[in-house]
This record gives C-alpha cells, sequence and structure tokens, in this order.
C-alpha cells in the first residue's frame, strides 16, 4: 500500500542517486578548470568510496541508536552541505577534502532504507526503490548538461543538485514522526541483542555466501557498464557512437528490469527471483561471449545482461532479514554494502590493467566468471538458510 512514508522513501533514493553521475558528466570541464590531469578523478571517486565503505559498516550502531529516520535524514543533510562545498570548490584538494563528508552520508543513507524497506515492506517495494536510484542517476548528468550548454558552468550543477538535497532533507526532518511507529518495533527486535563483533557477524550461517554474491554481482555491474563501449568498438567493430548508446542501453536495462521485477517479485518470492534475474543475466553474458562475426548477438546480450541483473541487488538485500533475522538484519546489510562498493570500486580498473594485458576479448569471460559467483554462493545460501 503506497503511503507517504513510502513517497518520502522513494524520493531519498532518488537524491541517493543524484550526485553519483555529477563527477562523471562533469568532469571533462572540472578538471580543466582546476588545473589537474584527467586522472584525478579516480582519486575523488575512492576517497568517496572509501569514507561509503566506512560509514556502511558502522550503520546498524548508528541505527541501532538513532533509527533509520534520523539517521537518513542527518545522512542527506551531510551529501547536501559536500555537494555545495563543491558547487564553491575552487581547488582539487577542497574537493578531496568535501569527499569525505559524501562519502560518510552516502553510506549511512544507503544501508539505513535498504534495511528499513527490507524489514516493513515487500519485495516489490525493494526494486521499485533501487529503480528509483536509477532514475536519480539518469538525471544528474542532464542537470550537469543543462549547467554547461547554458554557460553557468560546473560548479552550478553542482548547487543545483546540492539545493534538491537541501529541500530533502527539510522534508525529512519534518516528517520524522512518520517514521517512528515503523520503527518501533525494529527497536524491539535490536534491543533484544547487542551489536555482534565482526568476528560474531562473519560466523553467522551464510553471511560468507552473500557477501560473495554481492561482492560478485556488484563487480560484474561495473565492469560490464564501464567497458562495455571499449569491447563493442575495439573487439566487434561496433561504431564509437552506437557502442555508447548500446552502453547506455544496459543501465536503462537494470532500471526497466527493476520496474518489471516489482510487478512480480511477490507473487515468485525471493529466492526464485533472483533465480530468474541471474539465468537472464548469465544468458546475456554467453550472448556476448558467442564467437560469431555479427555484433548482434553482444549487442543483445547487453541489453539482456541489463534486464536480468535488475533485480539481483534489491532482492538479495530484501530477503536479508529472513535469512539472518531482523535484529542482525542491519549489521549484515552494512557489510553487504561495504562488500558492494569494494567490488564497484575495484574490480573494474583491475579488468582494466588486466585487459591491457591479454586484451578486451576477454570481457565478456570475466563477466561470465563472475556472474558464475553469483550464482553458485545463492544457491548454497538458499540451502544453508532453509
Amino acid at each position: 500500500m503506497f503511503s507517504a512514508l513510502l513517497a518520502i522513501i522513494y524520493l531519498a533514493f532518488i537524491s541517493l542517486g543524484l550526485p553519483d553521475s555529477l563527477i562523471g558528466a562533469g568532469w571533462p570541464v572540472m578538471h580543466t578548470a582546476l588545473h589537474v590531469p584527467v586522472a584525478y578523478a579516480g582519486i575523488v571517486t575512492m576517497i568517496i568510496s572509501a569514507d561509503t565503505i566506512i560509514s556502511s559498516l558502522l550503520s546498524d550502531r548508528l541505527t541501532r541508536r538513532f533509527g533509520a529516520g534520523k539517521v537518513t535524514a542527518v545522512s542527506v543533510l551531510t551529501t547536501a552541505l559536500a555537494l555545495l562545498g563543491f558547487s564553491v570548490a575552487t581547488q582539487f584538494w577542497q574537493l578531496c577534502l568535501l569527499a569525505i563528508p559524501y562519502g560518510l552520508g552516502a553510506g549511512a543513507v544507503d544501508a539505513a532504507l535498504n534495511n528499513f524497506v527490507a524489514l516493513h515492506y515487500p519485495s516489490r517495494t525493494m526494486n521499485w526503490l533501487h529503480a528509483c536510484w536509477g532514475i536519480g542517476a539518469a538525471i544528474s548528468p542532464y542537470v550537469m548538461g543543462f549547467a554547461l550548454t547554458h554557460s553557468l558552468g560546473w560548479h552550478s550543477g553542482y548547487r543545483i543538485i546540492g539545493v534538491i538535497q537541501v529541500a530533502l532533507t527539510i522534508l525529512l526532518f519534518a516528517t520524522l514522526p512518520l517514521w517512528r511507529q515503523k520503527e518501533q518495533a525494529a527497536r524491539a527486535h535490536a534491543s533484544d541483542s547487542q551489536p555482534l563483533t565482526w568476528r560474531e557477524l562473519f560466523g553467522l550461517r551464510g553471511v560468507k555466501e552473500v557477501l560473495l554474491a554481492f561482492f560478485a554481482y556488484c563487480a560484474t555491474e561495473q565492469t560490464a557498464a564501464l567497458w562495455a563501449a571499449s569491447y563493442l568498438v575495439k573487439v566487434r567493430d561496433v561504431s564509437p557512437a552506437a557502442a555508447a548508446r548500446f552502453a547506455a542501453l544496459y543501465y536503462i536495462g537494470i532500471t526497466v528490469g527493476r520496474l518489471l521485477s516489482g510487478l512480480i517479485a511477490d507473487r515468485l518470492g525471493d529466492q526464485n527471483m533472483l533465480r530468474l534475474g541471474t539465468g537472464i543475466m548469465l544468458a546475456g553474458i554467453v550472448l556476448i561471449l558467442l564467437p560469431v562475426s555479427s555484433a548482434l548477438p553482444a549487442l543483445a546480450g547487453l541489453v539482456i545482461c541489463g534486464l536480468g541483473s535488475g533485480p539481483i541487488y534489491p532482492t538479495i538485500i530484501h530477503e536479508t532479514p529472513m535469512n539472518f533475522g531482523a535484529a542482525h538484519s542491519q549489521a549484515v546489510i552494512g557489510i553487504e554494502m561495504a562488500f558492494a562498493y569494494i567490488g564497484t570500486t575495484f574490480m573494474p580498473p583491475l579488468f582494466g590493467f588486466a585487459a591491457g594485458a591479454i586484451g578486451l576479448a576477454s570481457y565478456p569471460v570475466f563477466l561470465l566468471v563472475f556472474g558464475l559467483l553469483v550464482l553458485v554462493p545463492t544457491e548454497r545460501l538458499n540451502r544453508l538458510t532453509l
């Protein structure tokens, strides 16, 4: 049932996606204005990722103490202030400094919202929640493009998104009472147990399997997206323009996959939804891998891979309270988020180094290996948690 609180949660997740594409869209202009090499974008994103991992790991203790509503509101405020800081930065070191609160805020709100929805809403809500992130990530390049094409400068792109985040922060603080009723049950569960130590947490039955699957999925998704156009141009002789369009269609496929999954997820159940998504993703990878002269199977495979990928991330999160218990779900989701960011941050560049040695033709093989590393541990997890 749709509610005011759910609408706010969806808006919060759109806002979570909004800043994620800004640096990529604006960096061609930003690095020139800041007088730094183009490769320095990686420094900023690595700082953001490192702090996101830290705040994800701390999310259980923060949420137990303050509740998901307050953690979300303060985290969005933190990212809003960081983005407004970006909008007035004139030196590269300032971006690096501001990336710290940006990453800390993003990780905390991501883990808190994911757990809140996993505890209180059905699987379809989780899929649509992550589709909202895709909407936010798709909007921000247009915002930056508008700022640049209207001679407003890259600072204005960050300023627009920062103001939107401030408005959402005000809304979140104003609607904190809406969170409290649902949080009471979760706090009752949490009050029955103490936060787990790292050793206890990693010792939970099935945790190692879910972390491997999460890491492998995020490595697959980000590597597929980052290197798709290069593979299509260099290996499949696709024109750069067509390759760029199909690389974009991969992310569109993920968002559409999540929207469609929301229609059937509650009927299929999390385990079957995960099997279906992983199977479609692997089928798409196999099409990319086919040793045929035509590029059409690879192009179709990329889109199919995106569609199948759509429900995997939200479904793994949604079944976490069922697999590990409501009392431990925030802690488990926190380390799931951390492993997700490790996969997205480190594996695509590692593939790039490997491809430099063995060639871009290894792209679908890499995807297939990591795709299987999603399938095998999730099936084992299903058996362990029966």
